[in-house]
């Protein structure tokens, strides 16, 4: 059995396409005022609400967050494993760097 052949695109003109080059030299994401204010806020939202849980797990407090819990999980999620988004997006990153080459 021989391997599987690889496909070769050759460039017109040894030029990379014009759609290539864009997406290449793209600038840096600019993130609005109103955008950056967003995240911080739900940033700062989520540290308070994981501080709480915190103390109402040590018995600090009586009020706060209440984490939820199934008591009868759901057997179809037997085998469920959470993604973990940073090694994704890491994946993806590489993959379109090695697309782009």
């Amino acid at each position: 059995a021989s391997p599987a052949q690889k496909l070769v695109f050759n460039r017109v003109n040894g030029k990379r396409p014009q759609m290539l080059l864009q997406q290449i030299s793209a600038p840096e994401e600019c993130y609005t005022l109103a955008h950056e204010e967003n995240v911080r806020f739900v940033y700062e939202a989520w540290q308070q609400v994981e501080q709480q849980l915190d103390g109402s797990q040590s018995g600090e407090s009586a009020c706060g967050p209440v984490q939820y819990i199934e008591k009868t999980p759901n057997p179809g999620l037997k085998n469920f494993v959470p993604i973990d988004l940073e090694e994704w997006w890491a994946k993806q990153f590489l993959a379109n760097i090695e697309n782009c080459s």
